[in-house]
């Protein structure tokens, strides 16, 4: 009598897709205990798929840093009135593709909270990406000059969570404008943006180069958006080794 090897079952393992009639099959033929044992392996598989899937996301999202949402500190951040904490570690505002504004001071936790919301998304395997608006804009410029704009858009398009962070940091020049205008005005009722900025919306003017151009962002931001403020020291600063 043959013995079948671990290294057998992984083999037939890797070449195998489990369809229903199979498994109902030596399910049924199994035992109650190799059924038991049946089911933990599915598990297990199912598990590890999932994991898999998380880490792709999380390396597809290309965040500055992996930052999560355990232990945020929230004492620089104000929330609107009728949202707070609960309803943003939940993610549901990614499920109705609303928006979020980060608007405040230098150093007050915008980045670091949006880099965590889009690491949360990754792990409930949820397609996210993360930009500086300076890196946008350039890679869809790339994308332009080579001719692949339409094609780069629709890879931005796949997320259901992008964000753009320090909007009004750097100049933007005409054409950049439109370009991230574009990714903008595409997502509107489709996906969720979440914007990081230290400008008012009354001076976003100055970085799209266009008031008309502002307005029609913001508006599209603010018909199923909400405004986080964030107020005091920067963290950065408060622990810096240079005093």
């Amino acid at each position: 009598m043959s013995l079948v090897s671990v290294h057998d079952i992984i083999e037939t393992g890797r070449q195998s897709s489990l369809t229903g009639t199979v498994l109902a099959e030596w399910a049924e033929k199994g035992t109650p205990k190799q059924r038991e044992y049946l089911h933990g392996m599915l598990l297990a598989e199912h598990e590890s798929r999932l994991e898999s899937r998380r880490q792709r996301l999380l390396t597809a999202a290309r965040l500055p840093a992996l930052k999560s949402l355990s232990g945020f500190d929230y004492t620089n951040v104000k929330f609107p009135e009728d949202y707070g904490r609960d309803a943003l570690a939940s993610l549901e505002f990614i499920a109705q593709a609303e928006d979020l504004v980060l608007y405040g001071d230098v150093g007050t936790g915008k980045t670091h909270l949006a880099s965590a919301l889009v690491a949360a998304a990754c792990r409930r395997g949820i397609p996210a990406r993360f930009f500086t608006t300076s890196s946008l804009v350039m890679q869809l410029r790339r994308a332009k000059d080579e001719g692949r704009l339409d094609r780069e858009l629709a890879s931005i398009a796949k997320n259901k969570l992008v964000a753009i962070d320090e909007l009004g940091y750097l100049p933007i020049d005409t054409e950049g404008a439109r370009l991230l205008f574009q990714v903008i005005a595409d997502g509107y009722e489709k996906r969720s943006l979440i914007i990081t900025t230290n400008l008012e919306f009354s001076r976003w003017g100055t970085v799209f180069g266009d008031d008309n151009m502002a307005a029609a962002v913001i508006d599209r931001i603010v018909h199923h958006g909400r405004l986080l403020q964030f107020r005091g020291e920067s963290y950065r600063v408060k622990h810096a080794l240079m005093k």
